[in-house]
């Protein structure tokens, strides 16, 4: 498998490049996975963490989900992994599979996608219970690639770790 990656547009409309800059991250992360088996996926590679590339794919699928179809959709809707909205459970890929971790985030991403496309504008609101307020869909998305250029951090880590791939 090998993951086409996009480069943002150096000059498009803020909508645009805020959508642009969270699909070149999710890419990002598709793409550290590129090539392994689910044992390599599921190793935890830099001990004492037991964070797995994996458990981000997991991790992601909850976070593309919470934000976007609870948070700005307002659905009442549990987590992938944890009906008790443990978002720990995610990271933990010890009998996960690829098969099932990436059909969970590509749902997510579909519907993160339909849900922003079907806005108004930046400016619809979700409400956040976590934090007692009001978002805006501007702020879920920037918070979405804060999210994922974290994580990806950790995925350039992680896989080198497993067999030695470094890069972009």
């Amino acid at each position: 498998m090998t993951t086409e990656r996009v480069s943002p547009p150096v000059r498009a409309n803020e909508r645009e490049t805020l959508r642009s800059c969270l699909d070149f991250h999710r890419a990002t992360l598709a793409m550290k996975t590129d090539g392994l088996s689910d044992e390599d996926l599921r190793r935890r590679s830099s001990p004492p963490s037991t964070l797995s590339l994996l458990g981000l794919v997991r991790h992601m699928a909850e976070v593309e989900r919470t934000w976007f179809r609870r948070v700005i959709a307002g659905e009442d809707i549990p987590l992938v992994w944890s009906a008790e909205g443990d978002f720990q459970v995610a990271y933990d890929a010890t009998t996960a599979t690829r098969e099932e971790a990436f059909e969970a985030w590509q749902t997510e991403v579909a519907h993160a996608r339909r849900i922003e496309r079907e806005a108004a504008s930046l400016d619809v609101t979700g409400y956040q219970p976590r934090w007692g307020e009001h978002v805006s869909l501007r702020l879920v998305m920037l918070h979405l690639i804060h999210e994922y250029a974290r994580h990806n951090g950790h995925a350039d880590f992680l896989r080198e770790a497993i067999d030695g791939t470094v890069g972009p």
